[in-house]
């Protein structure tokens, strides 16, 4: 008489023929753990099932290994086998045709995640509409020969430009007296002695003070409103 569907016998007999491979107690009990089955009473299913004949079984000293009965497997001949061959390679490849076509629907899915809502485009045009208007609002003013700065930030400015260029001078006078003196007894060539400390002099990085110093006065040339 079989075992009942939900039994321990049951349960391990299931196991055991879908695996059809070498199996011991151990490896039975670890894989049935979702059923609440301790080894010992794995253990009294394997030997119960191998005393009455459904399942084989070996003993190696104090290990028993157990094992699906063959005969209850039909073994294809070879032709059935190489039918089965054709159809598993007619598999793998419908396989690979539905990788491939998830793996494009994956990157439309991608692309169309990374695009605008329209929402997001209504947003975004506004502010552009925004910043272009402002622009050309600006533009025209230039065009008319209107003057964006008043003369209090006009004046600042060239307040600011005038100071640092005053301190541009100072510094640049007190450098020459301080090199001249420390040349001036030296032995080396004052050009390998600049090169040797790394110096570089306003014509060395391309800027030009008197150039500097000639837009302040431009600026106060420059015509009133211009």
């Amino acid at each position: 008489m079989p075992p009942k569907s939900d039994s321990s016998e049951a349960i391990v007999l299931n196991f055991v023929n879908e695996q059809n491979r070498p199996l011991n107690a151990q490896n039975v009990a670890d894989a049935l753990q979702k059923f609440n089955l301790k080894k010992s009473v794995v253990q009294k299913a394997l030997d119960c099932l191998a005393d009455g004949g459904r399942i084989s079984f070996k003993e190696y000293g104090k290990q028993k290994i157990y094992l699906s009965r063959q005969d209850q497997f039909s073994i294809p001949n070879h032709e059935e086998l190489n039918k089965m061959k054709e159809q598993n390679a007619d598999l793998q490849k419908q396989l690979g045709e539905q990788k491939k076509a998830i793996s494009e629907v994956e990157g439309e899915i991608k692309t169309l995640q990374s695009n605008l809502t329209l929402e997001q485009i209504r947003e975004r045009e506004a502010k552009l509409r925004s910043e272009v208007e402002e622009m050309e609002n600006k533009l025209a003013k230039l065009r008319g020969g209107v003057t964006l700065l008043n003369p209090e930030e006009r004046k600042a400015i060239q307040d600011t430009f005038s100071e640092k260029l005053n301190q541009w001078r100072k510094r640049k006078r007190m450098f020459k007296e301080l090199w001249d003196t420390l040349t001036e007894n030296s032995p080396k060539d004052p050009k390998e002695f600049k090169e040797e400390l790394g110096l570089e002099y306003d014509e060395d990085v391309g800027v030009n003070l008197q150039s500097y110093s000639e837009l302040v006065q431009r600026g106060k040339k420059r015509p009133r409103g211009q």
